[in-house]
């Protein structure tokens, strides 16, 4: 397996990995790339990501990118879309707020200002989401209440049993350690995968929505790698904690294997495959992965291709910190 390289970033540039048109995808700078706190500190994040990857993109993808009609009248395509957004808006909003409690815990400045900046991100991420629904034809006046009904059961039977595994960790134990592990093991690790999904999916049909899939994608190569490295670093110097924090990676799969992820992503695959069935010419010879035409997958075959990228990736950032026996 190939060890994870560090960043190159030239003096006062702009950081290959943060920058929009030279950045890896989230699944190869995820497995590849070493990034630490000492390097994505404050200073590193002001110079890379409003100057980088977010300039001229404050709501995640340039002015002139648009959804097609397709997809912002009302059918299957509309449907899958504004469920997911509505989702992962109230996700990152959770993450937002549960990431308060690693700043306040980190052990040192670097990693207080790295845990800040991602703050900042998942917070961002919340707002496009819910921004990019108004661009789909929602009304502003009833934004909240869309996300509302379109998210109330997916997050009370997923969203709600892992937050609450993050916060007994982070709030009521005071376990930095622990939380940056659930944070980069079993939500970000697990959901990231289908996040790069989403972005090679909308591509024809909503250009804004996979531009803004993208920019959350740069982010989230950094979080899960600095994530990676807080954990190597500490499991480095305490070597005797170890058995705890695979301990803590068992209870969150026996978690996962509880809640009802696969029906709902099928559940949007579904509908997703609708319009793809409705709406084919569009998409022409378009391919979602290198020898894979988007028009001729089933939404079981994407499904499975969005579990073996989780599960690959794990593997590699699990054996990259040091709790290889969790794989």
């Amino acid at each position: 397996m190939t060890p994870p390289t560090p960043s190159t970033a030239p003096p006062g540039g702009i950081p290959a990995e943060a920058d929009w048109d030279r950045a890896p995808s989230l699944l190869d700078g995820a497995e590849t790339l070493e990034l630490t706190p000492a390097v994505c500190n404050l200073r590193y994040w002001l110079n890379a990501v409003p100057q980088g990857t977010l300039r001229g993109r404050a709501l995640g993808h340039d002015s002139d990118v648009r959804p097609l009609d397709v997809v912002t009248r009302p059918g299957p395509l509309n449907s899958a879309l504004t469920q997911e957004l509505a989702y992962r808006s109230v996700a990152e909003d959770k993450a937002t707020r549960a990431i308060g409690y690693m700043t306040a815990l980190a052990p040192d400045t670097d990693t207080m200002e790295f845990y800040a900046t991602q703050l900042i991100d998942e917070a961002r991420h919340a707002m496009v989401f819910r921004s990019h629904l108004l661009e789909l034809g929602v009304p502003h006046d009833e934004l909240s209440a869309t996300v509302e009904r379109l998210s109330a059961t997916d997050r009370e039977h997923i969203l709600v049993p892992l937050e609450n595994l993050g916060l007994r960790v982070l709030r009521d134990e005071r376990d930095f350690v622990g939380g940056v592990l659930v944070l980069t093991v079993l939500v970000e690790g697990v959901l990231a995968p289908a996040a790069e999904l989403s972005e090679r999916k909308w591509r024809v049909f909503d250009p804004a929505a996979a531009d803004i899939e993208r920019g959350a994608g740069i982010d989230e190569i950094r979080h899960l790698t600095v994530g990676s490295a807080v954990v190597r670093d500490h499991l480095l110097r305490h070597p005797h904690d170890k058995e705890r924090l695979l301990g803590l990676i068992q209870e969150g799969y026996a978690l996962w294997e509880k809640l009802p992820t696969t029906e709902q992503l099928m559940r949007r695959e579904e509908l997703f495959q609708q319009g793809v069935e409705q709406h084919r010419d569009l998409l022409g010879d378009y391919e979602i992965w290198p020898g894979r035409r988007l028009a001729d997958t089933t939404a079981e075959e994407r499904l499975e291709t969005g579990h073996a990228w989780a599960a690959r990736m794990q593997r590699t950032r699990l054996v990259h910190m040091g709790l290889e026996e969790a794989t």
